[in-house]
C-alpha cells in the first residue's frame, strides 16, 4: 500500500488571490499599504500568522496578531471567492484512489479552513486525514503533522509528500518521505530543485505516474 500526502495551497488549489485579498483587507483596516498578488507567493507557506507578519511593513511587526485576527475574519467570508482546483488535480486524486493509494492532506493553512475547503472542492474524494495549522501542533516542516497522519494510515510501503515549496520538501526529508515537487504552485521549479525534491511534477498527471510507476 502506498500513501500520498498532499499540501493544499499551491498544490491542490490555487488559493493565492483569496489569501492575498483577505490580508490586504486587513492591512487597509490597519492603515498600512497593501501588496500586489505576486509577493504573496513568498509570503505563504509557514502558516497564517507568518503570512501576516511577512505582509506587514518593517517596523510594524507588532501588529501581527491584530492582522491575523482580521485576516481570519476576512478569509472566512472570501476563502472560496477566487479559489479553484488546479486543472487535472481531481482526475489525479481519483486515479490514485482507484489504484489503492491512501490520500491525506497536510497543510499549514488553519485547519478549519483546510477542512472546509476540501469538503467544498473535493467532497467525492476520500482522505484518511485533512490536517492543518493549529496551536497544539508544530507546523510543517516539523514531523508531528506527518506522524499523526501515518498513525491513522497504519502500515504502508511508501509515503510521498507532494507540495509546491521548500517547506514541503523539508517536511519530507525530516519525516523520511519521498518528495514530489509541483512546479505549477506558488514557488516554482527552481526552489524545488534547490531544496532537493526527489521528483519534479510538471503537471498533476505526473504525480500519478510517479506514484503508480511500480504497480
Amino acid at each position: 500500500m502506498k500513501t500520498a500526502i498532499f499540501d493544499l495551497d499551491g498544490t491542490l488549489a490555487d488559493t493565492l488571490f483569496d489569501l492575498a485579498d483577505a490580508v490586504n483587507e486587513g492591512l487597509k483596516t490597519l492603515g498600512f499599504p497593501v501588496h500586489p498578488y505576486e509577493p504573496y507567493r513568498h509570503f505563504v507557506g509557514n502558516g497564517a500568522m507568518k503570512l501576516c507578519e511577512r505582509a506587514l511593513p518593517d517596523g510594524k511587526k507588532e501588529f501581527s496578531e491584530e492582522l491575523h485576527r482580521l485576516f481570519r475574519e476576512n478569509y472566512n467570508r472570501n476563502y472560496l471567492d477566487k479559489t479553484k482546483l488546479y486543472d487535472g488535480i481531481h482526475e489525479t486524486l481519483k486515479k490514485l484512489s482507484e489504484n489503492g493509494v491512501v490520500l491525506a492532506v497536510a497543510t499549514n493553512k488553519p485547519e478549519n479552513f483546510a477542512v472546509k475547503m476540501i469538503d467544498n472542492l473535493l467532497s467525492d474524494i476520500n482522505f484518511v486525514k485533512v490536517l492543518g495549522g493549529t496551536d497544539s501542533r508544530p507546523k510543517k516542516p516539523e514531523k508531528p503533522i506527518i506522524d499523526e497522519i501515518l498513525s491513522a494510515v497504519g502500515e504502508t510501503d511508501e509515503v510521498y509528500m507532494i507540495g509546491d515549496s521548500n517547506v514541503d520538501v523539508q517536511t519530507a526529508k525530516k519525516s523520511g518521505l519521498i518528495s514530489i515537487g509541483c512546479t505549477w504552485g506558488f514557488r516554482g521549479r527552481e526552489e524545488l530543485i534547490d531544496e532537493g525534491a526527489d521528483y519534479i511534477a510538471e503537471t498533476p498527471s505526473d504525480i500519478a505516474e510517479i506514484i503508480l510507476k511500480s504497480k
